[in-house]
């Protein structure tokens, strides 16, 4: 299974990055294959003039494409996922997530912002064709500290939703690909 990891933070260290390892890390020993793909990376300039001709978005934009997968973090600001999120989503192709299993993962500063997911990322996610959605993970800022070094420690309350995510996204991605197959045939 191709996995992946869309790092939707602007900040580095970020929490929601840290999930994104956490999670990497638990996919690889069930065997899948991983790549993370942080948006703060990509080339500004090339994002915010929706050029897809730019070598590296027409990479990233593949790697979305290929993946059998895709895990998806973002800090939670003003009620709402990252605007360098909503860039890149924006530059994928319609049905781009269609057949793909998918996992939204969030954090923010208060519990208060657990329904962003529900309003404002999984519309945009089921707009992109995405059918197959695990049961999101989101983290309030307290239950992600911040360690001398540089990383995070999260909650065991936390690990256990993520080693659940992990599970979930391994069940539904074959069930993703089945259907797509189904799909095509028709």
């Amino acid at each position: 299974m191709n996995v992946v990891l869309l790092a939707g933070s602007p900040s580095s260290p970020s929490r929601s990055h840290a999930l994104l390892s956490h999670l990497q890390h638990e996919l690889r020993r069930a065997g899948a294959l991983c790549l993370t793909v942080a948006l703060r990376d990509l080339p500004a300039q090339a994002l915010l003039q929706a050029d897809v001709s730019h070598a590296d978005l027409q990479a990233a934009l593949a790697r979305v494409r290929d993946a059998d997968a895709v895990v998806i973090a973002t800090p939670i600001y003003k009620a709402a996922y990252s605007g360098l999120l909503k860039t890149f989503l924006d530059l994928l192709p319609q049905d781009c997530l269609a057949g793909k299993a998918v996992l939204p993962l969030a954090t923010g500063g208060s519990i208060a912002h657990l329904l962003a997911i529900d309003y404002a990322l999984k519309p945009v996610l089921h707009a992109l064709g995405a059918r197959h959605i695990a049961d999101a993970v989101f983290v309030a800022d307290p239950q992600a500290r911040l360690q001398a070094g540089g990383h995070y420690e999260f909650d065991p309350a936390v690990i256990e939703r993520l080693d659940r995510a992990v599970l979930g996204v391994l069940e539904l991605a074959p069930r993703s690909r089945r259907n797509a197959l189904a799909t095509e045939s028709i």
